[in-house]
């Protein structure tokens, strides 16, 4: 299991623009919590909180800006751009993913932050 490698193609993974693909990533029971909210549970909820990114920035590119690794603790940093479909705004939002891998090298759970203050502020109108 290479950290790294999986961050990579987590990556890609959310690049192709399919929930499915990022719901990939998870164990079948995998969990994210965004920001301390709700859980999103399995790949079904995985792929619905995708699909809302998707659909608030559909053209939305994340790109990887480090790694660390501890065992099967990773901590996965990202910054993704976009435009904002509601407004025409750009946007830049920068954040991490704290995951807890399984022996197979997926997500059983992933807890992600970024400053939601700073995104509601991009995704203002004007």
């Amino acid at each position: 299991m290479d950290p790294r490698a999986i961050a990579a193609a987590y990556t890609a993974g959310w690049n192709t623009g399919r929930p499915e693909a990022v719901a990939a990533f998870f164990t079948e029971d995998g969990v994210i919590i965004i920001n301390g909210g709700p859980p999103w549970t399995g790949r079904a909820g995985v792929a619905e909180m995708a699909a809302g990114f998707f659909a608030d920035v559909p053209d939305l590119s994340l790109a990887c800006d480090g790694v660390r690794a501890s065992g099967r603790h990773v901590v996965y940093l990202w910054t993704f751009t976009g435009t904002h479909a509601a407004t025409g705004n750009r946007l830049e939002v920068v954040g991490w993913e704290e995951w807890d891998l399984d022996d197979a090298g997926l997500v059983r759970l992933s807890r992600g932050w970024f400053d939601a203050e700073d995104y509601a502020r991009q995704t203002t109108a004007g």
